[in-house]
């Protein structure tokens, strides 16, 4: 395992400091607030340490508050009920005392059904794209000093994009993007590591499918952007240390949200995930 990717994996590692309760450390990813992907991986992560031999088949979160990543996070876990066949959590994300994120989790025992999937779509093969990393690297020179740590900083998940946009001068796309995603170097044979890593990975470049009609970006001045929900549907055993594709869609957007939908695939083709989250997305008054 990489280095950098063996820190993402201890950043998951919570620290128990009470019964049910969990402390996680926090990254700065050079975004003025805590990265939501962490606090959602975390907090998975969290609920999974009270349920045994059940693997999280879903999670439905809101982003409350805006985190400090030069704080760590307290999660409470509230168990809800422990059936015959599922278990469900709650989550509650505190820093400072005060609620960033609360969420409901589901656990499900193995068992096998009636099974159909969505053909994957149609996508370049990663190994023809280049990195997020190296995007960020051709645009340095261009842009302030202070952003180009932001831009160039190594990757635990690396991220190649298909046809990707210029964050600095979008132009009108269709609300359509796809990026290959894999963590850097193999992981452990752990299925709640790898549906963390997922769910913390989700995050990434998922609102911006419903900014691409309107030719703006996170990065544009003029745009208020930030994740209100995220949910997740885990169909699928995968690994994160192999290539998965992910296929975003954003069916709308009005009264200042953006909805976004997104489905992880296989190399192969196997239909391992979906996503949906909405986001704000207004413009800010002259």
């Amino acid at each position: 395992m990489r280095d950098i990717t063996r820190k993402l994996v201890e950043l998951l590692d919570l620290s128990p400091i009470g019964d049910d309760h969990f402390q996680g450390d926090s990254e700065d990813l050079g975004f003025p607030n805590v990265f939501g992907g962490q606090v959602l991986g975390q907090a998975l992560m969290a609920a999974s340490r009270t349920v045994e031999d059940r693997l999280p088949h879903s999670l439905h979160a809101y982003f409350l508050r805006p985190g400090n990543h030069s704080m760590p996070i307290d999660y409470e876990v509230q168990r809800v009920r422990d059936g015959g066949s599922f278990s469900v959590r709650r989550v509650i994300a505190r820093q400072d005392g005060k609620e960033i994120l609360t969420g409901s989790m589901s656990f499900q025992r193995e068992e096998e059904g009636l099974e159909h999937q969505f053909d994957m779509p149609d996508a370049p093969d990663p190994d023809t794209l280049k990195s997020e990393q190296e995007y960020g690297e051709m645009l340095a020179p261009h842009v302030p000093e202070k952003m180009r740590p932001m831009m160039t900083r190594e990757r635990p998940i690396e991220i190649r994009p298909v046809d990707p946009v210029n964050p600095f001068r979008p132009e009108p796309r269709p609300p359509h993007k796809q990026s290959w995603f894999r963590a850097q170097g193999p992981l452990p044979d752990d299925p709640v590591l790898h549906r963390c890593l997922l769910t913390y990975a989700s995050d990434f470049s998922f609102l911006g499918t419903s900014m691409n009609p309107h030719a703006v970006t996170f990065m544009s001045k003029e745009m208020q952007v930030a994740s209100l929900d995220h949910s997740i549907w885990f169909h699928r055993d995968f690994r994160m240390d192999e290539w998965l594709l992910y296929d975003k869609d954003s069916p709308s957007a009005s009264q200042g949200r953006g909805f976004n939908r997104g489905n992880f695939y296989t190399r192969e083709g196997r239909l391992v995930a979906s996503t949906t989250q909405e986001a704000l997305i207004r413009k800010r008054a002259r």
